[in-house]
């Protein structure tokens, strides 16, 4: 059982490896925080953390450093969250207004995240799975190719280039609009692309039989968009700073670079990592290991999004300072979330 005092000395021990990137000593902790007892004492609560595998000794050093327990142990009870300064602030604020798009507001989200932490930030898009197509516009670009524009309420933008089989003048290309916004607008993406997928030839000789090739291939187009607005995505920054801290993980960051090039992986870990009452999340070396991730942990805060929550936050080595990296997590979260509320309020 690990006393009051062994538990503060554990903040120190993390704390302290955190800022020098050095095992940490009795004699420094002595020097270093003030707890009033000696440094046999500090040692013999040292022995009792290591018994309870919060702390090693790595190699032969004299000085211990935090396990992933210890990590673990130290986040759930002993962080304490300091809020950002008024620059740090002022900085988030003024690198995510006024966006072009959500998918420049999403990157810019991530550029900002790493600059306050160094670490690999991440976040995942809004989901679009239950947004609504409010907008299709077709835009002819030549008579046998047309740029299609589909708008969510979720703020989703996609544009694609579709071939035709045939040429069309302009009367045509707003025949086509009327019949596809018709189908789709104001429909459930999911609704939309069963109507798309249930598109009829119509009867030969019918008026609208000699536009069917062109708004069949402009159907399956619409078809791919739409199955894209399903699918989870993630943006991420940062990825320069792993080799730059190469030294901090103990074993490769192949898997990590691979994690970061594929996606698939962070997002199911992102998806299953279990949230505070604050909406913060953590997931701690060891703890990633069935993802391949063992190495690393990650740091996430909720943000709302007018298809529900998704998630922000930082990848990096576990020897990271938590409560700066949740705090920064947290407020970028806050900022996101009133730029999508302001920008859906605006619609």
């Amino acid at each position: 059982m690990v006393t009051e005092r062994g538990l503060q000395v554990l903040r120190a021990i993390v704390q302290d490896y955190v800022e020098t990137h050095e095992p940490v000593g009795s004699k420094s902790i002595v020097d270093r925080h003030a707890f009033g007892v000696s440094a046999a004492t500090i040692r013999n609560d040292m022995a009792q953390l290591e018994d309870e595998d919060l702390i090693v000794a790595p190699h032969t050093s004299s000085g211990r450093v935090p396990t992933d327990k210890g990590y673990r142990v130290f986040v759930n009870h002993l962080a304490q969250l300091r809020p950002l300064s008024g620059g740090q602030r002022s900085a988030i604020e003024s690198f995510l207004t006024d966006p072009n798009d959500l998918d420049d507001l999403m990157a810019r989200t991530v550029r900002v995240l790493t600059q306050l932490t160094g670490q690999v930030a991440l976040a995942q898009y809004p989901s679009f799975a239950r947004a609504s197509i409010t907008h299709v516009e077709l835009v002819a670009l030549a008579p046998s190719r047309m740029l299609v524009v589909l708008v969510t309420d979720a703020g989703g933008v996609s544009q694609r280039i579709a071939p035709l089989p045939i040429d069309l003048d302009d009367a045509d290309v707003a025949v086509l609009r009327a019949r596809l916004a018709a189908l789709i607008t104001g429909r459930a993406v999911s609704d939309a692309t069963e109507r798309i997928q249930s598109l009829s030839t119509p009867e030969a000789g019918s008026p609208s039989a000699r536009l069917h090739p062109a708004l069949d291939s402009l159907s399956i187009v619409i078809g791919e968009e739409l199955s894209e607005f399903r699918q989870e995505r993630l943006v991420m920054a940062g990825a320069a700073t792993l080799a730059r801290r190469e030294q901090d993980f103990r074993g490769s960051i192949h898997p990590l670079l691979e994690a970061i090039e594929e996606q698939v992986t962070l997002l199911r870990l992102m998806s299953e990592m279990v949230t505070d009452e604050q909406g913060l999340a953590t997931s701690i070396g060891t703890e990633n290991e069935s993802f391949g991730l063992g190495e690393a942990s990650i740091v996430t805060s909720n943000y709302a999004a007018p298809g529900g929550m998704a998630r922000v936050g930082v990848m990096g080595p576990t020897r990271m300072d938590y409560p700066s990296n949740l705090a920064a997590a947290r407020a970028v979260a806050r900022y996101l979330s009133r730029m999508l509320e302001e920008d859906e309020a605006a619609r």
